[in-house]
């Protein structure tokens, strides 16, 4: 079983893109982010006739989440619980054929020490206090998506550069290991420990071409689908040609 997570950065915008790689990679489960559209404007026609089953919550031009799968997926949750008002569209689970999948876009922060930085913090700290009420780290669970945390200087080009900065702080990096420590192991690193393996690139400056990257978009798994867990991968490919999204899809691959 393949479970992929992309941040596609505008699922319309990118729609040509997205079916083609579906149709070369065919994972069975695809977590997409930032889809920036409403629910009634979602393109499950282009999905469905390539077999993919769709789930989905969006809003206008920004955020929005979605999970595409081979096999029908039960929703579970598109909301994440302890807020209400909260409605920006980040988080969705759902059980695919025996497994909980979440897949969540996490809140950018803009600046350190902002609102926005504290709403991010704050996000996190509810998605820990739900891993703690509603669910058990010995079942089968992946979380993934963009979780806009690079977590240890092995995941960022220039640390010292970004040490500090949105992303690549000491709180995000803490709120991280608090999700870690619930009981999930971050897949990449797995199988993979060295550093320079990225996510996402700026658009900005040639950054991609200098490999000038964050590793933000990651799959943690619990423990017994950690023992399932047999390769992952970043596809740089999909970064690459007109118009990419500015983050490479990540696909582990579960026995």
């Amino acid at each position: 079983m393949i479970v992929a997570t992309w941040n596609i950065n505008s699922i319309r915008m990118r729609l040509p893109r997205l079916v083609q790689w579906l149709e070369l990679r065919r994972p069975d489960v695809l977590c997409l982010q930032e889809t920036k559209v409403v629910d009634q404007d979602f393109p499950s026609d282009s999905l469905t006739s390539i077999g993919y089953h769709c789930l989905f919550r969006g809003e206008k031009s920004y955020n929005g989440v979605a999970i595409l799968s081979l096999k029908p997926a039960e929703q579970v949750l598109n909301a994440l619980p302890g807020d209400s008002d909260d409605l920006q569209c980040r988080f969705l689970e759902v059980h695919i054929a025996g497994i909980r999948i979440i897949n969540i876009y996490a809140p950018n922060g803009q600046e350190v020490g902002s609102p926005k930085f504290a709403y991010k913090l704050g996000w996190y700290a509810r998605l820990r206090k739900y891993l703690d009420e509603a669910l058990d780290p010995g079942s089968d669970l992946l979380l993934c998506g963009d979780f806009n945390i690079a977590p240890e200087d092995r995941d960022v080009w220039d640390p010292e550069q970004w040490r500090g900065q949105v992303l690549f702080s000491e709180p995000e990096k803490e709120a991280f290991r608090s999700l870690v420590s619930w009981g999930l192991a971050d897949a990449l690193r797995m199988h993979r420990p060295e550093g320079g393996i990225y996510t996402w690139w700026d658009y900005r400056a040639g950054a991609f071409h200098r490999g000038w990257g964050l590793r933000i978009d990651h799959v943690l798994l619990s423990k017994p689908l950690a023992g399932r867990c047999t390769s992952i991968e970043v596809d740089r490919e999909a970064r690459k040609g007109e118009k990419p999204s500015d983050h490479a899809p990540v696909l582990a691959t579960l026995e």
